[in-house]
């Protein structure tokens, strides 16, 4: 991820600049979810995208997914969803998404992961949620 540019989770506000910031690379504070396998599960959460006060992204940000089981996660743009079943249920899932505008107040989006019957118990830690744009100071 591009240097002040940082990923929230814990129901972050579109337009604030609230949230759990994610943690990158050490693991510390993960976007994580628990899926049931023996009901092939998905389930939505909320996260945002934003620079550090006084940066913004020149261009768009791509937001995708990288590693081992990056299959069984995807994104979608927010559309005032009411909650994270409403997302599920209403949102175009992709495997990549393209954001406009993020600077230094959140842009929210969705992530879904998913769970397919016949996994075994398992903690994953192959995947990376990815935010890459090139960040420059605002004027």
């Amino acid at each position: 991820m591009a240097k002040h540019l940082r990923l929230y989770m814990n129901n972050p506000t579109d337009g604030g600049a609230d949230g759990t910031e994610i943690s990158s690379g050490d693991e510390t504070l993960p976007l994580s979810v628990t899926l049931d396998a023996n009901q092939s599960e998905s389930k939505a959460l909320k996260v945002a995208v934003r620079c550090d006060s006084g940066y913004l992204v020149e261009g768009d940000t791509e937001i995708y997914f990288e590693g081992t089981n990056a299959s069984k996660w995807q994104v979608a743009a927010d559309d005032s969803y009411t909650d994270a079943d409403n997302a599920l249920d209403m949102a175009v899932w992709s495997s990549t998404l393209t954001l406009s505008n993020v600077a230094a107040t959140n842009t929210v989006f969705w992530v879904k992961a998913t769970s397919t019957s016949g996994e075994d118990p398992q903690n994953d830690r192959s995947v990376d949620l990815i935010a890459e744009g090139l960040v420059v100071a605002a004027e």
